[in-house]
This record gives C-alpha cells, structure tokens and sequence, in this order.
C-alpha cells in the first residue's frame, strides 16, 4: 500500500471515530408510542406494538393526532368478546346503517404469531378480505385464540382494562349497542421503551 492511501485510510479512521465519539452522531433510541383514549365511560391507555404491524401503527397514530377519532362511537360489542369502534360513519347518528363501513380498505394485513388475548388490540377488516383493514379498531374482552393470523394485532390495553370492561357491558340488541359510547379523543404519547416493556406507569 502507497503511503498516499495509508494516510487516506488512516484520515477515515480518526474521522470514524471522532463521529464515534461524539454523542451527536450516536443512534438515537427508539421511543414507544402509547394511545391514551378517552370515551364516554372513563380513560385507557394502549400500547401501539410498531414492532409487529408498522403500517397499521402508523395509521392509528396519523388518525388519532388528526382527530379522526374523536366523537366516534363503539358500533359493535360481543359481551365477553370484542369491543369494537373507530368508523368514522358513527359520528353521525343519523347513519346507523352505515355503521361498521367506514374507514376500511385502506390497509394490508400484517400478521404475526402474538396471541389475540385479553386486552389485545387489532384491527377490522371486511369479512371477505384479509387486506381491507384501516381506521377501526377491536379490543379483546377475553382471550380469542382464534384471531390469531386471521386479525391484524397492534395494540395491547396496558391501564383502564376496566374502562373497556365496562364498555363491553353496554346493552345490545344483536351486537349493536342501544346507548351511545362515544370516543371523546385519542392522545398519543412517546414512552421510554424500557418503562413500555414492563407496563411503564
């Protein structure tokens, strides 16, 4: 080797590691990102799992920063079940028939093996298209084993379980509730990631 390119190799490493050592230059940390959602019924928080489902993490977040949520209402409730609400057609009282139409097909699956269990947060689709989800949400009342890799998982209720609990109890007829529970806005917020790994509270 010429002592041009030893002194050109040796110019790389010192500029290396300065950029090394200067804390400017280091990776920064990526931050979590929790849900805090307020409903007619009280507060509860959820943790978004970008890890899993980027594509629909990202969405909620742009929805509910937005306010895509606010004023909507829980259309659909399986007591013991699922919770289900984020259409934007529910704003409207005036629609109920379009109720569970809006806000889909925006969206392609992304799978994974994490359990749909209790507190579980995924997202609607069509029933005829595993790709059709977007702006509405579920959440698990119960473990549902079968969700899983046929449901898009995001999201876990990590505080205000009972909120949702008392969500779930509203009255239906069918499946659709006969009072009106209304989401009052979605706040997103940056967590450490080491605080969301045990709960973080």
């Amino acid at each position: 080797m010429s002592n041009a390119w030893r002194f050109v190799l040796l110019s790389l490493l010192v500029v290396e590691a300065a950029r090394a050592a200067d804390p400017a230059e280091k990776a920064v940390t990526p931050r979590g990102l929790e849900a805090v959602v307020t409903t007619d019924a009280g507060e509860f928080v959820i943790r978004l799992l970008p890890e899993i489902a980027p594509r629909h993490v990202a969405h909620f977040a742009r929805t509910a920063r937005a306010g895509g949520y606010d004023r909507t209402a829980f259309h659909r409730i399986i007591p013991g079940g699922i919770i289900q609400g984020g259409d934007p057609n529910t704003r409207d009282p005036r629609r109920k028939a379009l109720y569970g139409k809006g806000g889909l097909g925006l969206l392609k699956a992304e799978f994974s093996e994490r359990p749909f269990t209790r507190g579980a947060v995924g997202a609607a689709r069509r029933p005829s298209s595993v790709d059709s989800g977007g702006s509405q949400f579920f959440i698990c009342l119960s473990d549902q084993p079968s969700l899983t890799g046929q449901y898009t998982l995001f999201g876990e209720v990590v505080a205000g379980l009972d909120v949702v609990d008392r969500i779930g109890t509203t009255p239906v007829a069918g499946d659709r509730p006969t009072e009106r529970i209304e989401v009052r806005r979605v706040v997103i917020r940056e967590v450490d990631p080491a605080a969301a790994q045990t709960g973080g509270k």
